[in-house]
């Protein structure tokens, strides 16, 4: 069960976070290759801070 004090953020918020275009961004979750996100009913999409930090640590190792 996720942790309820799990920061919720938007895309501009991760995109400013780890210093990509958006183009890039975007293309990482049409291939699959970025974090996992949740679609709000509105539409809207957010990317949990415990998820962003699991991807960005996969990262370090596969490096």
């Amino acid at each position: 069960m996720p942790n309820p004090r799990d920061e919720m953020l938007t895309i501009p918020e991760v995109i400013a976070e780890i210093g990509v275009p958006r183009a890039t961004f975007y293309r990482w979750r049409q291939c699959r290759k970025g974090p996992k996100s949740i679609k709000l009913p509105n539409g809207a999409v957010r990317i949990r801070r415990s998820e962003l930090n699991r991807w960005l640590t996969s990262l370090e190792e596969a490096a």
